[in-house]
């Protein structure tokens, strides 16, 4: 029993990250803006991604307990070039995208850097998804931003949780997971939040 458990939350997992920015992306390129999107936020989150990444790579956890990681980082960075477009100013991409190829080679030289920078990454991991309520609170509009990408981020959190307790018992890790799915659901429901506001001042 548990074994299939196991395997459908990670199957699971992979299924809604391959599709997870989608709904986001699909509706930056409707509108033709990014209005309602903190680049902050964006940036942020890759940030926490790539040093996730790095940090499971290093320690050679389970293959299938991080492998939508690399799914969600081509998805920010589409979704993040999506926005340097359409606020005007693309080549504004290159420097992070610079010290993100360099991040990745940095990290594993010693293994305090990468046991601070996992520790660091649910701080900025934290900072990203504040950015981004910061933002709605500001303008108390939602824009382009997609409920259904925040509610499938807080669904991969509570599945995450279950497979970290499961295979690798990672207390770093699994802290990150609950923070962070408490923050997905305050996201999603400040922007369903002011996606009526809207809909009632038309």
């Amino acid at each position: 029993m548990e074994k299939l458990l196991l395997l459908f939350c990670n199957w699971s997992t992979l299924g809604v990250c391959a599709a997870l920015k989608l709904p986001q992306i699909s509706a930056v390129l409707a509108a033709r803006s990014a209005r309602g999107i903190s680049l902050p936020s964006l940036l942020l989150e890759l940030a926490g991604f790539l040093v996730f990444l790095r940090y499971q790579c290093y320690y050679e956890y389970p293959l299938l307990t991080y492998l939508e990681y690399p799914i969600l980082i081509a998805q920010d960075v589409l979704l993040l070039l999506c926005a340097f477009h359409f606020n005007g100013n693309v080549k504004g991409a290159a420097p992070y995208m610079a010290v993100s190829v360099a991040s990745w080679f940095v990290l594993p030289l010693q293994k305090w850097i990468i046991d601070l920078a996992m520790n660091l990454s649910t701080f900025i991991s934290v900072a990203s998804k504040f950015a981004q309520l910061q933002y709605l609170w500001k303008t108390r509009d939602s824009g382009t931003v997609s409920a259904l990408t925040w509610s499938l981020a807080a669904y991969t959190c509570a599945t995450r949780i279950i497979t970290t307790i499961m295979t690798t018992g990672d207390l770093t890790i699994l802290t990150r997971f609950v923070i962070m799915l408490a923050l997905n659901v305050w996201v999603t429901t400040t922007v369903l939040r002011y996606r009526k506001t809207a809909v009632k001042a038309e």
